[in-house]
């Protein structure tokens, strides 16, 4: 493994360098599974590189999908240069077919990200406990989620947003000063950053997971709530649907609303406060869900496969 530090998608002089000289380094002939985010940004580094070597592009969140016309025109070059494409959602595989035409759809795959085992937490029969895990930016919707919860301030309930402030500063400014308006109380905290034990210990304290993202590739924070047999309240956006087990497994463990909806976003999580038998039927298909969630062995196993692909 190869790490090219750097401010991606965005990288500087020294970055390109640096990626210049990893790639030139590998004997001709080899497989070289690349990050998308780092791939996708420079197609003229990237692609003379696919003449000699065996190039295989792992995208999560497709750059193009947020990008212009120049961004999308590197990713496309980028893909195009690939062996084949690793996509972590049915969504992102999708979503490049339809915005890249010559791709060949038999050269583009799916894996879904694993999950690690986690012990089920025990639960609040009132669900009012509530979580929302990732960086405080724009796609994550956390400012969605603070609208919301203002038009539930009759009923019993607190919210913890574990992620870095840091990412996108101003956002994160917004996001703080909603919840803090007088009528909520401080009944929203922000954790920050936190470490594996830690954020074990705030899903453990956690009757229901939030995920009110605008953009998601799939939603790991979804499985890793799931894995804990929490329901999930998320927007029906991406690849979120996937992670909590649409189509496949009938009933969702969990509530599904439109991106930035956040009377939509109230009105799931007013039903949720209010309807014993809801949580109840929510937390048992959670804990059905945990059943055929698969681990970091799995998707490692798949990623091979492709790769043993280009390899022959």
């Amino acid at each position: 493994m190869r790490e090219v530090a750097g401010a991606w998608p965005g990288p500087d002089d020294e970055t390109r360098r640096a990626l210049g000289t990893a790639l030139a380094d590998i004997p001709a002939g080899a497989v070289v599974l690349l990050d998308g985010l780092v791939a996708s940004a420079l197609p003229e580094i990237v692609v003379p590189e696919a003449r000699r070597l065996r190039l295989v592009s792992l995208v999560h969140l497709p750059l193009g999908v947020a990008g212009d016309a120049a961004c999308r025109a590197r990713e496309y070059a980028v893909l195009l240069a690939s062996r084949r494409i690793v996509t972590t959602s049915l969504w992102s595989r999708q979503w490049l077919l339809d915005a890249y035409a010559s791709l060949e759809a038999e050269l583009v795959h799916v894996v879904h990200p694993g999950v690690d085992p986690a012990p089920v937490v025990s639960w609040c029969r009132e669900g009012s406990r509530m979580l929302c895990v990732g960086a405080v930016t724009r796609t994550k919707g956390q400012d969605v989620m603070v609208q919301a919860l203002a038009q539930l301030t009759e009923y019993e309930w607190s919210c913890r947003c574990v992620g870095s402030l840091a990412v996108d500063e101003v956002y994160a400014g917004q996001a703080r000063a909603l919840a803090g308006s007088p009528q909520l109380a401080g009944r929203i905290t922000w954790a920050g950053p936190r470490g594996a034990t830690e954020l074990d210990a705030d899903y453990a304290d956690a009757d229901l997971v939030v995920v009110p993202s605008t953009t998601e590739a799939y939603g790991m924070v979804v499985t890793e709530a799931l894995a804990r047999g929490l329901p999930v309240v998320g927007s029906a956006v991406g690849g979120v649907p996937e992670a909590l087990g649409a189509p496949a497994i009938g009933p969702l463990p969990g509530l599904l609303v439109p991106a930035g909806d956040a009377a939509a976003l109230a009105d799931a999580l007013r039903g949720w406060l209010t309807n014993a038998d809801l949580r109840s039927s929510l937390r048992e298909l959670a804990l059905r869900r945990r059943c055929t969630l698969t681990d970091w062995s799995a998707t490692t196993a798949r990623v091979s496969r492709v790769l043993s692909q280009v390899a022959t």
